[in-house]
């Protein structure tokens, strides 16, 4: 059975829906795709919108794309507290109940009511990378690091769908506290 898989740490970011684009940007604005992520179809965009929070404002934060269905800022626990926001620790997608956030763009603002999450560490996994690691989508495994601050990630959520590409993803906060760059490899021993 396979146990190794390289991992990847997140910054703040966000997904916006073509509603807040045109907001944010103009009317039928399209966003600008500057790099290919390492998830088929994901881009980092050229664009980037400022975060208010009722305490203080994160500059430049980069836009990924395509566009969604729902627009969801990604941050991480320090950024919350830098807003003044407390926001919870969520898989994708799973919006209800998170906080909202003031986005600011060139062409004019979005209050979002939701969508502010810290993004729950996950595993992103095609059908056969799951039968050779011998988990199933939804399962939730634990991940072993190395080196120097090694330690083991537990509630890590496996997201299983035929146009992943396996990789884990942490957020940066976490990454160095293990001391981890991008593509490391880590083990997963459930």
């Amino acid at each position: 059975m396979k146990t190794k898989l390289p991992i990847a740490l997140s910054n703040r970011h966000l997904h916006l829906s073509k509603k807040d684009i045109n907001t944010l940007f103009g009317e039928g604005y399209r966003l600008k795709p500057m790099k290919d992520l390492s998830q088929p179809g994901q881009f980092a965009c050229e664009e980037k919108v400022d975060l208010v929070g009722p305490k203080d404002t994160i500059k430049g934060v980069r836009i990924l794309g395509p566009a969604r269905k729902e627009t969801q800022v990604e941050i991480s626990l320090k950024d919350g507290f830098t807003l003044g926001v407390k926001a919870p620790i969520s898989d994708s997608g799973m919006l209800d109940g998170s906080p909202g956030v003031k986005l600011v763009g060139p062409a004019g603002e979005v209050d979002l009511e939701k969508g502010l999450i810290v993004a729950a560490r996950h595993i992103h996994m095609s059908p056969d990378d799951a039968r050779e690691f011998g988990v199933a989508n939804k399962d939730i495994v634990k991940i072993r690091t190395f080196g120097e601050r090694a330690l083991v990630f537990e509630n890590v959520l496996v997201r299983v769908n035929e146009n992943y590409r396996l990789e884990m993803h942490i957020d940066i906060e976490e990454g160095n506290a293990a001391g981890l760059s991008n593509s490391e490899i880590v083990e997963l021993i459930q």
